[in-house]
């Protein structure tokens, strides 16, 4: 089982390989599999291209090769017709008889290609009516039993709240494939917990792709209550992928004050110009933003917060680059990330006029990664002599783990010194005596 993208489809094939292990399919390694299922990813052109390639690489291997993620559930019959060496092309709608359909590509057997559909028309307009439905959502109704084998020995787990959205912003084609949103029950997600933590977990990453809007199909269900459940399982709690103009006071509360989750908040605010935004067909604009950032920080000043945001968009002026640069100096983020705008085949923006050219973007690109380089190194430097709790997740050469700040992979991490011995897994309350770019430079003082 290959994967690549984001968390959710990390889920998504622990999920597969659950279903898998639970029809008697036995996990290897890639030089000795039958079959090789790719996890693939569809979000932008380089994903897409890495998801080529490692089919390709799979390929090479002798062993049969099945398609399925985003990817797959995108383009299926033209994936399938463009690249022979695929045995088979899966949509969503065969994750549930995945195992049989593996059996029949091991025996030869000609697979149907998935035949692709927009999956927004596949559910209800009408969130509340969504619950009740035999759509198959990746992840979702399951039940009280678990239907997920883990892949690695890692002490944290994405856990997913919810799947698909009803934004309709103009560069995104999530939607269209991951289908509308629909909320996992609270039980199942704090059933899916306990596992978890009985399996090795002791940080869970709550993942969708709008979690914001968790609990809006739902009768008495929220983010805020499923917090505090779920911080009563796991020794640390993190979200993300929240919707700044769905921020409600009472969600920032409880993310920034509730004991066992971390104030973390993953933002994604994509710019800071009002102007753009809503070319974007999203809310808010720059002194609405900071508003946000202050409410955090009032109720914990060093709380971590990131975002990601798309410069170069088509109309975007130099006073639009100028307001975004105003936002990014006011809110002192621990992270960003800086992308160039570029058409998404399917989207409404890449039929917008008043389009940069690719030397353009890319300047703008290397304009604001260097401010954004400088702001997060003064951040971090701005945390030498704070006590940080740190989760050990590398104890081989040197011990090297994450604070509550920082998300997996994506935020920089904690290089531990300690005269204490420490386990992959363990919480240790630290000292920040350093910092190198956002990474800091922590001396362990105990266990917890």
């Amino acid at each position: 089982m290959l994967t690549l993208g984001c968390a959710r489809n990390e889920v998504d094939s622990e999920e597969l390989a659950g279903r898998l292990v639970g029809s008697g399919w036995e996990l290897a390694e890639a030089e000795s599999a039958e079959v090789i299922v790719v996890n693939t990813c569809g979000f932008v052109e380089q994903a897409k291209k890495d998801s080529v390639d490692t089919l390709l690489a799979a390929a090479d291997t002798g062993a049969k090769v099945v398609a399925v993620g985003c990817m797959a559930e995108r383009y299926g019959k033209e994936l399938a017709d463009s690249m022979p060496e695929a045995a088979a092309v899966l949509g969503f709608d065969e994750y549930p008889e995945l195992a049989d359909r593996l059996d029949e590509v091991l025996h030869g057997k000609a697979v149907e290609s998935h035949v692709p559909v927009d999956r927004r028309t596949l559910l209800p307009i009408s969130p509340v009516q969504r619950q009740e439905n035999d759509v198959v959502v990746p992840g979702h109704g399951w039940g009280p039993r678990v239907l997920r084998t883990r892949l690695d020995d890692s002490p944290v787990a994405a856990l997913k709240i919810a799947s698909g959205c009803d934004r309709r912003c103009t560069f995104c084609a999530i939607p269209s494939f991951r289908g509308a949103f629909v909320s996992r029950t609270p039980d199942e997600i704090v059933a899916e917990a306990q596992w978890l933590v009985d399996n090795g977990a002791r940080e869970l990453f709550l993942v969708s792709e709008n979690s914001t809007s968790y609990g809006k199909d739902l009768r008495d269900a929220s983010l805020e209550n499923v917090l505090q459940r779920l911080a009563a399982k796991a020794k640390r709690v993190r979200v993300s992928y929240l919707q700044p103009a769905e921020m409600r006071p009472s969600l920032v509360k409880a993310i920034a004050t509730t004991p066992g989750v971390a104030d973390y908040f993953d933002l994604s605010f994509q710019h800071g110009s009002g102007t753009v935004l809503r070319r974007m067909r999203r809310f808010g604009g720059c002194d609405d933003f900071l508003q946000l950032t202050d409410q955090i920080r009032q109720f914990s000043p060093r709380a971590g917060i990131r975002t990601n945001v798309i410069v170069g968009f088509p109309g975007e002026t130099e006073a639009d680059v100028a307001e975004l640069e105003r936002f990014l100096v006011g809110a002192r983020m621990d992270a960003v990330g800086v992308f160039g705008y570029s058409d998404e085949e399917g989207t409404e923006a890449a039929g917008f006029d008043d389009k940069h050219d690719e030397d353009t973007v890319a300047e703008r690109v290397a304009r604001i990664s260097a401010l954004v380089e400088e702001l997060t190194t003064q951040r971090a430097e701005e945390r030498v002599g704070d006590e940080v709790v740190v989760m050990v997740e590398q104890d081989d050469d040197e011990y090297v783990g994450r604070a509550a700040h920082q998300a997996p992979e994506v935020d920089g991490e904690c290089v531990v010194d300690s005269d204490i011995e420490l386990a992959k897994g363990d919480f240790v309350r630290c000292v920040v005596e350093g910092s190198e770019g956002v990474d800091l430079l922590v001396r362990a003082l105990e266990v917890l």
